[in-house]
This record gives C-alpha cells, structure tokens and sequence, in this order.
C-alpha cells in the first residue's frame, strides 16, 4: 500500500447566492488590492463590473486584466503578470471558466517564484505558494476553480503544457449557479461533457481509490441528469446548481487521481488548432475508453450505470459497450460533433498530435499505455 494525498482549496463555497458571501470572506483576509483575471466577453456582460462593485463596497480595490484567450497563452500570462507588479496586487481573483482560472493560477505562480510560466511545466516545479487566489466560477466543466492543474498554450511549440503543481490551489472556489444562467448552449454542453469525461478518466485511472471513485462516480451521474436540460433550459438554476456540483465532484476526482488519454490528446488538438478543450475531450472520449476497455471492462460498465443504462445480468464487455453507447448519444443530444474533421483536423497532421500527445502524457493514469500507432488509430477515429 502507498500513501495518497488529497488536494481541494480549504474554502468552498456553492449554492445560489454564494458570490455575496464570498466577497465579504475576500474582504475579511484583508487584502486591499487585487488583480481580477477575466475575458472580454465577460466583461460586456456586466459581471465583471457587478464583482468589482461588489468588492469596492468591502473596502477592496480592484484592478482588471480582461486580455484572456479561450486558449490562454504565454503572452496572456506576462502580460497579467505586469499588470500585477505594476500595480502593485496583493492578491489575484479569477472569474469566468477555466481560461480565466488557469490564466490567474500562472500569473500568481510566477508572480511568486520568479522566472517565466515555461519554467514550471511538469509536475510540483515550483519552491513556493503563488500570490492568494480566489477562483470565482462562471462555467460547469473544467473544475480549474479547484484543482492543482493550470493548462497554458506555448504558440511557439504549438502545444498546451500542462502544469501540475499543488502551490496552483486557489485558496478559495465559488460556484454560484446564479453566474451560469447566462452560459449559451453550446458553452454549457462543451463545459458539461468536459466534467463527464474528467470524472470517466478518474475512475478508470490506475491512481483511483474509494475517495476519488465516490466523487467520480456521482459526479457522472449527476452529469447524466441535468446536462440536457441545462443545456436546453439555460435559465433552471436547478440544473445548474446540480451541474455545478457535477463538475465540482469531478473537479475532486481527478485532481487526485489525475487523468488519461483523452486530455493528453485533447490539449493537442486544441493547442495545434486553437480549438474549445471541452469540444475536444466530448470527441475523443468514446474512442479512448474504446480502447481503455481491454484493462477497464468493468469499470466502464459501472459508468454505464451511472449514466443511467441497466447493466445488471450482462458481462464486462457489453457493459462497457452500453457505457460507449451512452456517452456518444449524451454528447449528441447536447449538440457535440460527431467528428474532430468539422473542427478542422486534419489527417495529415495526426502524427504530429499523437508524438505530442505520448510526451503530455508522461505521468498520466490510463488503464492500458498505448503505442504511438495506437494513439494514432484513435485519432483516426475521431476524425
């Protein structure tokens, strides 16, 4: 038996009406000035300024960096970080999805330990704590709010590095479905398929344990439930609040357990294309745990339970197969393509994904270690 470690930011605050709460804690650490890391979309939406109203009526000054890509890139973090410094923060918050998150978590990394967000990608890089983070979250999908895990794009490789590091946790994560009403449809079932597939890679990861199955496995429940109505009736605050402790419990799962194939092919595919991670990951799942099925049979097949299937009576097998079944007709349902060749992948490039995709994935948790010429059949089926 080995040691395991459990990370999650030691406040978490959920429910509606939550964000209110969390300001007034903000204002009780006593900083008096911070960075608010965000996007312009955001910003046009007004809840950017209806945050930092909030935060100037408790005595906290803010100041914004709205420049983050749906990609979040170097450039985005050096340029957030210079805004920090030169304004002198003592603190970051993040609002909005993952972007934002793991924009913020860099930005307060480097602004802590130095040096450039290049130096850090691997696994603990880091000597010290970021600057305090707060993560205020406006999606239901990337869990970035509350995991250890800060995925930033490097356009001079052409990759997204993946840094894992446990000084990342944000001190505080709000999830207040009152923020998510205003998620389009297409936002919402990209984020909802993003929390299914993390809370999939975590139970069949050769790091699971009794903790990270429980999460996991209500995590996809709770997903098979309310995704299609969160997606089709924006405005449930019902569906959203129980999408958002989906992609909380997933959140949970791996951010301990970690992840599979599917991301390390997912940030390949959205580094070399520019394309939404979540998009990505809703594709290539079936086909990974298509292949994941020769190690993890059964597993799969309590996944397929979890979706709602009946698999009492049938062998590993087939229970994986109705589990396949099911996530494809979910990411139907939500409007998901069919396809990673409607995103604009392209077969000639498929060797360059799968070499990169087999270096991402040192570290990662998959139940059966694919060769090259497999990660590139599976990408060929994706197609």
């Amino acid at each position: 038996m080995s040691t395991t470690t459990f990370f999650i930011p030691s406040v978490n605050l959920m429910g509606r009406g939550c964000l209110k709460d969390a300001v007034q804690q903000i204002a009780e650490r006593g900083w008096r000035k911070v960075l608010v890391v965000t996007d312009a979309p955001l910003v046009r939406t007004g809840l950017v300024g209806q945050v930092t109203e909030l935060l100037g009526v408790h005595g906290v000054t803010s100041v914004v960096f709205d420049h983050v890509k749906p990609n979040p890139n170097v450039a985005n973090v050096e340029d957030g970080l210079a805004l920090l410094q030169s304004s002198g923060c003592d603190a970051v918050i993040s609002l909005g999805g993952g972007s934002p998150h793991d924009c913020a978590k860099a930005i307060a990394l480097v602004a802590a330990n130095g040096g450039r967000i290049t130096d850090y990608e691997g696994v603990d890089k880091s000597a010290k704590p970021q600057l305090p983070l707060v993560a205020i979250n406006t999606t239901a999908g990337t869990a970035s709010e509350m995991t250890r895990f800060c995925i930033i794009t490097d356009d001079n490789r052409h990759v997204k590095m993946a840094i894992v590091d446990k000084h990342t946790t944000p001190v505080m994560s709000v999830n207040d479905p009152e923020l998510m009403a205003g998620m389009p449809a297409s936002l919402t079932a990209a984020t909802g398929m993003d929390a299914l597939t993390h809370a999939i890679e975590a139970y069949v990861s050769t790091a699971a344990t009794p903790i990270t199955d429980a999460c996991a496995l209500q995590a996809i429940t709770l997903v098979g439930r309310h995704l299609r109505q969160a997606v089709r009736h924006g405005d449930d605050l019902i569906a959203r609040e129980q999408m958002a402790y989906a992609q909380f419990l997933a959140g949970m799962a791996f951010n301990n357990a970690l992840l599979g194939y599917v991301h390390a092919m997912a940030h390949q595919l959205g580094g070399f294309y520019d394309l939404p991670h979540g998009v990505c990951n809703a594709i290539l799942l079936p086909h990974v745990q298509a292949f994941n099925a020769r190690a993890a049979a059964r597993r799969l097949a309590d996944v397929g339970q979890a979706l709602g299937v009946d698999v009492r009576g049938l062998d590993a097998q087939a229970g994986a197969d109705c589990a396949l079944q099911a996530i494809r007709e979910l990411a139907r349902d939500v409007g998901i393509p069919s396809g990673t060749a409607e995103l604009g992948a392209k077969e000639a490039d498929i060797p360059t994904l799968a070499l990169n995709a087999m270096k991402d994935a040192c570290g990662v948790t998959n139940p059966v270690q694919p060769t090259l010429e497999e990660v590139c059949a599976i990408y060929r089926a994706a197609l």
